[in-house]
């Protein structure tokens, strides 16, 4: 029996050379963040986000107002996760020792 497939990916070559773009891109965003801060960031805002807010600063008020538009079952699922998260690096840290070692006479 032959094997027919349906879709095949890319060629590596292609592949390669669309990682460098993407790289390249974003490396591009992240060095003019780097160096004009909040104007690189309200720019690209309004170009990909159509997000063109006075300040990105929310008030105490608006974040009250966003937190009562997530379900209590949300809420619950963020805190678990984050628990999830919390305890398996603190155990992760407790594993850490501090050893100390002379490589070398003196």
């Amino acid at each position: 029996m032959a094997i027919t497939h349906l879709k095949r990916g890319k060629p590596d070559t292609l592949r390669i050379e669309e990682h460098t773009q993407v790289r390249s891109v974003v490396e591009g965003i992240l060095s003019d963040i780097e160096m004009r801060g909040d104007a690189a960031i309200r720019e690209l805002s309004a170009k990909f986000d159509k997000y063109m807010p006075e300040s990105f600063r929310l008030s105490e008020g608006d974040i009250d107002a966003l937190m009562n538009r997530v379900s209590p079952r949300d809420i619950a699922d963020i805190k678990f996760a984050q628990a999830q998260v919390r305890n398996f690096a603190q155990a992760q840290r407790n594993s850490i020792k501090d050893i100390e070692v002379e490589t070398l006479p003196g």
